[in-house]
């Protein structure tokens, strides 16, 4: 089902959905909210429709009929870094919620959830993505450059290629090189002052954080000094090189 020319919303937002009830629900109330959604019913259509429109939002149902949704969830993370994935699911196991996290999603929802609800989320994470900070000079930690004015990240001039919400994790960290961060700090600077919910997105963004910087280390033709960040039991992490 693809979006008219005359609906033009701010943001363009793909919708993955199965069930005809949720989709239509969902794809009318974006809508109505000034979005430009689309709305595609199984895994295969919505690869398609990600190929042919630049999207600044998934909705990605995991429960779909030919596609498993975390694979959808890898494909268009490596395909569109910067898209903004949110996953819709009925699991709620802790394993199903990281493996989510994990594939790629920046955060998830769990059905039934209400409208309101997840307006409000994307307003959260669309706001942070937004808003613009003072150009500043890039952060040197040991042999990794942080270049906060063109979002890269160089260790020995060779790009590190991080996700959005692990370069600003990073960044957040760096600022505050050598002090203890609290998770309440991290969640209000990476994601949004106002956000409300599970803080588990942090603990997954964290993880694939330290993982990249660890196989970039490993990948590196030189001895590579890297930061270290210290997870603060009952606080939140710190990080120190």
């Amino acid at each position: 089902m693809r979006t008219p020319a005359a609906d033009r919303g701010r943001h363009r937002v793909l919708v993955v959905e199965d069930d005809d009830t949720i989709g239509r629900h969902l794809q009318t109330g974006l809508r109505s909210n000034d979005y430009t959604a689309t709305w595609s019913r199984t895994g295969t259509a919505a690869l398609t429709e990600a190929s042919l429109t630049p999207y600044d939002v998934l909705l990605l149902d995991l429960g779909l009929p030919d596609m498993d949704g975390l694979a959808i969830a890898r494909t268009l993370r490596t395909r569109h870094p910067d898209l903004l994935i949110i996953i819709l699911t009925a699991r709620t196991d802790d394993i199903d919620v990281v493996a989510g996290l994990d594939a790629g999603a920046d955060d998830y929802l769990v059905k039934p959830f209400s409208l309101t609800v997840l307006l409000a989320r994307l307003r959260a994470h669309l706001r942070r993505r937004t808003a613009t900070s003072p150009l500043q000079d890039p952060i040197h930690l040991a042999d990794l450059v942080l270049d906060t004015a063109a979002r890269r990240c160089l260790l020995h001039n060779e790009e590190l290629h991080l996700r959005p919400k692990e370069f600003d994790l990073l960044t957040v960290l760096a600022q505050h090189t050598g002090e203890a961060v609290p998770r309440e700090t991290l969640m209000s600077e990476v994601w949004d002052e106002n956000w409300f919910g599970s803080t588990k997105t942090l603990d997954v963004t964290m993880a694939a954080l330290r993982r990249r910087l660890a196989e970039a280390a490993a990948a590196s033709p030189r001895p590579a000094r890297l930061p270290r960040i210290t997870t603060l039991r009952g606080h939140g992490y710190r990080l120190e090189y």
